[in-house]
């Protein structure tokens, strides 16, 4: 019909990215392939928030009966004054990345730790009475303890140049799930990496450099899974490393598209193909944002 938007109708529902700034996203791409995929008449669109706006942007996501929205930084925290149910996870977190309109009402959830976990999983890989050396103490460190704690994990340990916010997150899971947390600024060396299960980077050390969050030139011989949060480049330095000493890794990417597969199976309940992981991973690589 003429002057109708292709792609559109009167009962498109609009879903949304709140943040600042959000012209990099990747979300759009992806959750455009899953609404075409999965017949969900939605557009999903980015808006570039300014601080003081964030409230009445929230307000304007309920006013427009919008199906949901994504949240990224600034806002995960703040975003939570603003909404009326939260996940127990999100709220242990204390961050909110996904939030669900549900007749006016908007629940809150953070998918990121979900996101990182489901990985590990799906390479049936068992995280229940294993061990994890984190690096790093900010929001991803927190997101992926509280799920990893919940996953069954028994021992974390910490490290980061500053162990303010490592504090804070070894008390909070170690209170609610009965986990053994512990933290220091020492550098990671060869015997903690042949004690651990797992040894995760959440900081954002190798992000588009060839920077590495550990001594590259240790060598160990483990079973040790190394997982890079950092998805730009996919193959960083500690993934380098991690191959070159025949362990076996998981990329940051991995997280990345599983945290936006879980939002759309939140938003539609439709429940998402594992191929499709697969094809949007390789649409991230080819258009390089």
């Amino acid at each position: 019909m003429k002057g109708e938007i292709m792609g559109t109708n009167s009962e498109t529902r609009i879903f949304a990215l709140l943040g600042h700034p959000v012209k990099n996203s990747f979300s759009p791409n992806m959750h455009s392939y899953l609404f075409e995929k999965y017949g969900v008449n939605g557009a999903y669109l980015c808006f570039d928030i300014e601080p003081k706006k964030i409230y009445k942007s929230v307000e304007a996501m309920r006013i427009l009966n919008t199906g949901g929205f994504n949240v990224t930084i600034p806002y995960k925290t703040d975003i939570m004054a603003g909404i009326d149910e939260i996940d127990r996870n999100a709220e242990l977190i204390g961050a909110v990345n996904t939030v669900k309109n549900e007749d006016g009402i908007l629940k809150g959830y953070n998918t990121d730790g979900r996101g990182f976990v489901k990985a590990i999983i799906d390479r049936d890989i068992s995280i229940k009475g294993k061990s994890a050396l984190i690096l790093g103490c900010g929001g991803a460190c927190r997101s992926i303890a509280i799920e990893m704690a919940s996953n069954g994990i028994e021992k974390i340990d910490i490290r980061n140049r500053s162990i303010g916010n490592a504090e804070k997150i070894a008390k909070r899971v170690s209170t609610v799930f009965g986990t053994e947390v512990v933290y220091s600024k020492e550098d990671v060396t060869k015997n903690d990496l042949e004690k651990y299960d797992f040894l995760i980077n959440t900081t954002p050390i190798g992000m588009e450099s060839e920077e590495c969050p550990i001594d590259e030139s240790i060598e160990v011989d483990s079973d040790i899974v190394v997982y890079d949060i950092v998805y730009k480049p996919h193959k960083t330095n500690l993934i380098k490393w991690a191959e070159k000493n025949n362990l076996k890794v998981i990329h940051g990417i991995d997280m990345l598209i599983n945290q936006g597969i879980d939002a759309f199976e939140i938003w539609t309940g439709k429940t998402v193909d594992s191929k499709d992981a697969e094809i949007l991973k390789e649409m991230f690589q080819s258009e390089r944002i």
